[in-house]
């Protein structure tokens, strides 16, 4: 079993929690290894199958590039919520901080030959 986050339009609620798994696992094989294994309640489990579609090699040979594999959607008892972690922050890096200082001082030059209207400062008057 593999957590997934869910990338449909429509968005799941904070206290679902979707799974890959396999196509052998049943609703109960799903739950039972949720509550024996992690001691988390399960309410409900609503599984189903995504096939995938067959591809086509430089040969015209039908083949599967991945195996089928069911999505299960397991809503938590109680209240419990689920959130996934941020793993990777957004860090304002040092290459960032002096982007953007050469981007304030390009439109800072820009401003300068505008106002002396349109010659260039290394041309003196």
């Amino acid at each position: 079993m593999k957590i997934v986050k869910w990338k449909e339009s429509r968005p799941v609620p904070p206290n679902v929690v979707t799974f890959n798994c396999s196509v052998e696992m049943t609703k109960f094989d799903i739950q039972n290894y949720l509550e024996k294994i992690y001691g988390v309640e399960v309410a409900q489990v609503n599984t189903f199958i995504k096939y995938v579609s067959l591809a086509r090699d430089h040969r015209n040979r039908r083949y599967k590039p991945k195996d089928d594999f069911k999505v299960a959607f397991v809503t938590l008892a109680g209240e419990q919520t689920f959130t996934f972690p941020d793993l990777f922050p957004e860090k304002e890096s040092e290459e960032d901080k002096l982007i953007e200082e050469l981007k304030e001082k390009q439109k800072e030059s820009e401003l300068e030959l505008k106002q002396r209207g349109g010659v260039p400062s290394w041309f003196g008057i």
